[in-house]
């Protein structure tokens, strides 16, 4: 923590948590806006369905390739600097998009919007336990989670609305509109939270060791992945929506609003209930429990899709149960991630994003084509994404119990 942390922030406890979360949510709504637009981006710039996927995959890419470095940075210049710089890019960014004269400019443009949106994920993170002992961390860490699996619901909402009204370029517009915004309240809100005398040295061989040390720690990788895969057991859904909803549950568009309002309750009671159980229940309870209800979800969910034909008042509250297990157990596997190296709390949380976006990436490049046209496989996808993070959680806890026994 920062020796001065109690003063770096006079404000209340929620309005810091409100302007990480903001950052946070960069990534995520950036990825979704833009969806509804696809059929719109084609006809307009001419261009084909390979050409349109590349502007999903370029942004993917590079949000995965610069989110190695966005904390290693922090860690380095501070966490300010850092956040500043990619919101600047970030908003030229979005703006380069609404102007693009052509599909291969919008590639451009979104692969650069790709690389600088997740200073923000990645520094919130660093930021929040640069600022809080456990217990208050794991609070704010709490109201992030809200805010972070809220913006892939609502986002196709926003960007669906915005296309139809206004244009696909409105999109891009609004992003821009959404970064200038948050580079003024950075600018002018967000202390630096990093003390200069926890800084690490600027020099490759340094960030190399880093990047070994943390690359070839089991437990670190474990617990990213039970923290970053089972996001994607409800993101499977929000990214195949227009065929499980319109296709397979044969909801007319104004009716796709149901699932996500049941995700959104389902990250706001999880998220609230991890809040209310800091400091009162152990991080490793707590997992237990959201691992437990998104498991049992997982396989009531398989096992009525085996049996019977989808219809849209069973299908749809699993996966609001499922996203308050993953609500529940995100903020206490993020803040035993970014504990494990307290030096190099940045570079924790970039290795961290950079293991979840690749996540993302595969389930939105790779299984969410093949499965999205059947209400079964859907169900099949999302608890393989439960059972990734659930293995992995319970291989740490056996080697962590192992080491004290040991010892």
């Amino acid at each position: 923590m920062h020796p001065d942390a109690a003063s770096l922030w006079q404000g209340k406890r929620w309005t810091l948590a409100v302007l990480l979360a903001a950052l946070a949510t960069v990534g995520p709504f950036s990825i979704d806006t833009f969806l509804p637009a696809f059929a719109g981006i084609a006809a307009e710039l001419h261009a084909s369905p390979l050409q349109i996927q590349q502007t999903l995959s370029g942004y993917l890419f590079g949000f995965a390739f610069m989110s190695l470095f966005h904390g290693a940075l922090s860690d380095s210049f501070g966490r300010r600097p850092v956040v500043i710089v990619g919101l600047v890019v970030f908003t030229v960014a979005s703006a380069g998009c609404a102007l693009a004269p052509s599909i291969g400019a919008l590639v451009f443009f979104r692969t650069l919007q790709g690389l600088s949106a997740g200073a923000g994920i990645v520094v919130s993170r660093a930021v929040v336990r640069d600022m809080f002992p456990p217990d208050e961390a794991q609070r704010v860490m709490a109201q992030i989670t809200l805010f972070f699996g809220v913006a892939p619901a609502i986002a196709p909402i926003v960007g669906g609305f915005l296309f139809v009204h206004l244009g696909w370029q409105a999109v891009f517009w609004f992003l821009t509109l959404v970064g200038g915004l948050l580079l003024a309240a950075n600018w002018f809100l967000l202390p630096e939270s990093l003390h200069p005398t926890q800084r690490q040295p600027v020099h490759l061989g340094h960030l190399l060791r880093g990047y070994v040390q943390l690359g070839t720690d089991r437990r670190f990788l474990l617990l990213a992945l039970a923290s970053g895969v089972p996001f994607n057991g409800m993101f499977l859904y929000v990214l195949s929506a227009p065929a499980f909803l319109g296709e397979l549950l044969h909801l007319e568009p104004t009716q796709f609003f149901w699932l996500f309002l049941l995700t959104i309750s389902g990250i706001m009671g999880g998220a609230w209930t991890s809040g209310r159980l800091a400091g009162r229940i152990p991080l490793a309870r707590q997992i237990h429990i959201g691992m437990g209800v998104m498991l049992v979800v997982s396989l009531l969910n398989l096992g009525a899709n085996a049996l019977w034909t989808a219809r849209a008042w069973w299908a749809l509250p699993p996966i609001g149960l499922y996203s308050f297990g993953w609500a529940l157990v995100t903020p206490a596997v993020t803040l035993m991630v970014l504990d494990l190296f307290p030096q190099r709390r940045g570079m924790a949380a970039s290795l961290q994003a950079f293991i979840g976006a690749l996540a993302n990436g595969f389930v939105a490049g790779a299984i969410s084509p093949l499965v999205m046209h059947s209400a079964w496989l859907l169900a099949l996808g999302s608890l393989a994404m439960m059972c990734v993070g659930l293995v992995a959680w319970t291989v740490a806890q056996r080697w962590d119990n192992r080491a004290r026994e040991a010892g």
